[in-house]
């Protein structure tokens, strides 16, 4: 057997590749497969973040409610969206900390939602049912507020929610007893106080899509739930 009849027998493929066409093809049905995959991925990442922001609002109002409760003084959580960076902040504090019963916003002691579990909070929308101090508003429907309101303000931020030495929702931050909104048919439940985080419209960035995540405190106790989607409307 001759030295050429040898090589075609052991190495076979040797000279074998990809033509160009070929080529062409797999780059093409890599692209195809990617753009069907992108928005489910997209979509997923989406709700992996609006999932950790809400978990952190959660623990928050959790944390406040048991500092509550261990120091006999009433605790407050406030929430706001920096209008210039876009990122959503939340502050833990004791309004007896403030003697004259004006909080400065400014110096509470903000910081980043889901930082410490990374949610990427500027890439979200920050909701609330509320216009004071756990007074749900008039029309009990959520606003989301594309700035925060506190360069100017004197008093709490209007997405804030206090709890009493007991741990159940204080009266005396409030001009009358909590208000927990008019129910919405075709429910016959008040909503409850709201804090909402949502993923952004693709059609309007200062819009809430349907992806939603909302922590609710239900009742005078100081009952929190958490809903997601249309319940948090």
């Amino acid at each position: 057997m001759s030295n050429k009849d040898t090589k075609k027998r052991f190495h076979p493929q040797q000279d074998a590749g990809f033509t160009l066409i070929e080529m062409l093809v797999v780059i093409l049905m890599i692209g195809i497969l990617a753009a069907i995959a992108a928005p489910s991925w997209l979509a997923f990442v989406n709700r992996q973040q609006v999932n950790k922001a809400s978990d952190a609002v959660l623990a928050a109002l959790q944390e406040a409610q048991s500092e509550a409760k261990n120091t006999k003084l009433s605790y407050s959580v406030s929430f706001q969206k920096n209008s210039a960076n876009q990122d959503i902040s939340v502050a833990i504090y004791s309004p007896n900390a403030y003697p004259t019963n004006a909080v400065p916003p400014r110096s509470l002691p903000w910081k980043l939602l889901g930082k410490d579990v990374g949610a990427n909070s500027n890439q979200l929308l920050l909701g609330a049912n509320l216009n004071s101090t756990n007074i749900v508003n008039t029309t009990s429907s959520v606003s989301y507020p594309a700035s925060s309101p506190l360069a100017t303000s004197a008093s709490p931020p209007p997405s804030t929610i206090t709890f009493d030495s007991t741990g159940a929702l204080a009266t005396s931050t409030s001009p009358s007893a909590p208000n927990f909104g008019t129910p919405v048919s075709p429910s016959t439940d008040p909503p409850g106080l709201k804090i909402v985080v949502a993923v952004p419209s693709s059609a309007n960035s200062t819009s809430a899509s349907s992806v939603k995540r909302c922590v609710i405190v239900k009742t005078l106790l100081g009952s929190i739930l958490t809903a997601k989607d249309n319940q948090c409307s």
